[in-house]
């Protein structure tokens, strides 16, 4: 069992200590927050140790992971100190705000030797595998529309709850950057890297942030594809976040953990169950209430991660793979920044 220490104990701390807690290979060990009497008022509910400081958590040799879920623009500073005291880093998503913070933490990873992964909890549903499987296995034929929507809703009240909400600097861009990026992530797993971008973005449907709350980018992929991202916080109840694959021998959809498209030229017995398995499978997901969440994503995560520590092998989700949606997400704020498509 190898013992977790977080860092930041805002609001998905509660999801990482559910799937911690039910993890049959790590523990939780303790916890730290820069806020005085969080760490204690965490630890008394929770058990485990309230550390009074960065360095204390970081000097117990009974920690492997440090888990990073403070605001992202928060996530270098402490993710540079646990490598150089060669803790693994699981790293809330955005992996940080910026393609260059990113990779700066990746280096500092592969310096000290340890491992860090990203926090994309959707890439281990089993209908997200189901959907990369097949693109892999070609059934799709040659894909020629990848698409990713996420219109979500988030009220004024969430934005005016934390300073840091909607800003650049700690929350690296709206719609796109904090919900829109696990759906940015399932279409980069599935599609591969992007590698042009044309985007439009606005401020419609709150105030006093400084982020977008509507954005849409067309994207070309290396693959030949072309794809179309949506994402918004206002569109009121909120859907579950969709991600449809269109190909010359098949299409998918993709909403949360269902399929509820799933065609083929050459279908087959298995195909049917696929949709009679996964077609009413799905969940609202966080779409118009982020602690509506389910654990069970994360706790897959955890499990993955200290697995890899202990076998040495790679993990599911590495770093590279959690710097991409940030590359991409970049891309697309140039974008609509300078009005012109943006090669990446």
């Amino acid at each position: 069992m190898l013992g977790v220490g977080l860092i930041g104990l805002g609001m998905i701390a509660d999801t990482h200590v559910l799937a911690i807690s039910s993890s049959s290979n790590c523990y939780l060990r303790g916890a730290f927050d820069s806020v005085p009497g969080k760490a204690e008022a965490f630890a008394a509910k929770n058990g485990g140790i309230a550390y009074d400081s960065l360095e204390a958590m970081l000097s117990d040799p009974e920690i492997s992971i440090i888990s990073i879920t403070t605001p992202s623009g928060f996530h270098l500073e402490p993710a540079l100190e646990a490598a150089r005291h060669g803790k693994n880093l699981l790293i809330e998503k955005p992996i940080e705000v910026t393609y260059e913070r990113a990779r700066q933490i990746i280096d500092a990873a592969r310096e000290n030797g340890v491992l860090v992964s990203g926090v994309f909890q959707s890439r281990f549903q089993e209908a997200a595998r189901i959907v990369k499987d097949a693109i892999d296995k070609g059934r799709f034929g040659r894909i020629v529309l990848a698409d990713a929507y996420i219109k979500w809703y988030r009220s004024q009240e969430y934005y005016d709850s934390g300073a840091w909400r909607g800003t650049w600097k700690i929350d690296g861009g709206g719609a796109l950057m904090n919900q829109g990026i696990h759906a940015i992530d399932l279409l980069q797993w599935f599609m591969g890297k992007a590698v042009s971008v044309s985007a439009s973005t606005a401020t419609l449907a709150h105030e006093r942030i400084e982020v977008e709350d509507v954005g849409a980018a067309v994207v070309r992929f290396e693959n030949g594809a072309i794809g179309v991202i949506e994402g918004t916080t206002g569109a009121y109840p909120g859907s579950p976040k969709r991600i449809e694959i269109h190909g010359t021998d098949g299409s998918a959809v993709l909403e949360e953990d269902s399929i509820t498209e799933w065609s083929f030229r050459d279908s087959t017995e298995e195909d049917a169950e696929i949709l009679r398995r996964f077609a009413s499978a799905s969940s609202a997901g966080g779409s118009n209430d982020p602690k509506a969440i389910s654990y069970t994503g994360h706790l897959k995560e955890y499990e993955d991660f200290a697995e890899a520590i202990m076998t040495g092998r790679r993990p599911f989700i590495t770093g590279e793979d959690a710097a991409e949606s940030v590359r991409l997400i970049e891309g697309i704020y140039q974008s609509a920044k300078s009005g012109s498509s943006v090669a990446l």
